[in-house]
């Protein structure tokens, strides 16, 4: 299912791209001419983003037709095709860049997402994006996330109390911010999960103390140390390692017990998949 406001990102991209018309196209394709093209996988990896781009054509030009050979999700590897597109060539066209430019970016992120799930499979730790994602296109780059096989942090700053260190500085300390986080609830008869950001192990002890929590996030902990807090906090709640975690640690702190660890890397330094669309 597309992400709520996928239609309006949509009619953005192609009020940005086409301006007042495609001048090339208009100028050397014939209004009555009919073409194909073909979606080429150029990179090995997961692809995302197929859904999406029926939405785009369907959006444009609702006589261009998809035949689809590979879903979103899909390992693909360099010289697949994951789908052919027919209809008005002028609109084929015009259509081409947007589809590759979201496609190329969901499909970065999917594959990069995939391999952090592989190189933590078997740990029992799940794989976490973070808000770190471009203004506007959240919503996509969360759904090529989980297409990647990794799960959702908080969509937004609506949907979860995350307390992180600048909140309890601010507010006068963990205990502090934690009573006042519960009583806004109260107040409010929201019900909210709570994460609080632990910088060292007194903070950690801080929270345990407190309580009032559904999750404990570890911050820039060495794996050793973390090891240390995961037995501390002895599965009282849930805990999660943040903080530059590349794939080449990313084993070695899930092996320390944590239930998740979140990677800010999925979304905002992700390689884009090469893709390209080719005429048949």
């Amino acid at each position: 299912m597309l992400p709520t406001g996928t239609e309006e990102l949509i009619a953005l991209a192609f009020r940005e791209d086409i301006g007042d018309g495609d001048h090339t196209s208009l100028s050397t394709i014939p209004a009555d001419a009919k073409g194909a093209a073909r979606l080429l996988v150029k990179d090995d990896g997961i692809l995302a983003g197929v859904e999406l781009a029926q939405a785009i054509a369907h959006h444009f030009d609702p006589s261009i037709t998809l035949r689809i050979y590979l879903e979103d999700g899909a390992t693909v590897k360099k010289g697949d095709i994951a789908f052919n597109m027919m209809g008005p060539s002028r609109s084929i066209l015009q259509v081409e860049r947007i589809m590759l430019n979201f496609m190329q970016r969901m499909s970065g992120i999917a594959t990069l997402t995939h391999r952090f799930v592989e190189a933590v499979d078997g740990t029992g730790c799940r794989v976490l994006d973070t808000r770190k994602t471009t203004p506007g296109l959240r919503g996509l780059e969360k759904w090529a996330v989980r297409l990647g096989g990794g799960h959702n942090h908080r969509m937004g700053l609506y949907d979860m109390i995350m307390i992180k260190d600048n909140h309890h500085d601010f507010a006068g300390g963990i205990p502090k911010a934690i009573k006042a986080a519960n009583e806004y609830l109260t107040r409010g008869c929201k019900q909210l999960p709570i994460e609080v950001e632990t910088r060292n192990l007194d903070e950690v002890q801080q929270v345990l103390s407190t309580g009032g929590v559904q999750r404990i996030m570890l911050d820039n902990f060495t794996p050793q140390l973390m090891r240390e807090a995961v037995k501390l906090i002895d599965r009282r709640f849930e805990t999660e390692a943040s903080g530059g975690i590349t794939l080449e640690t990313a084993r070695s702190f899930a092996e320390t017990g944590v239930d998740y660890i979140s990677i800010g890397a999925l979304t905002h330094s992700v390689q884009s998949l090469d893709l390209s669309l080719k005429a048949l």
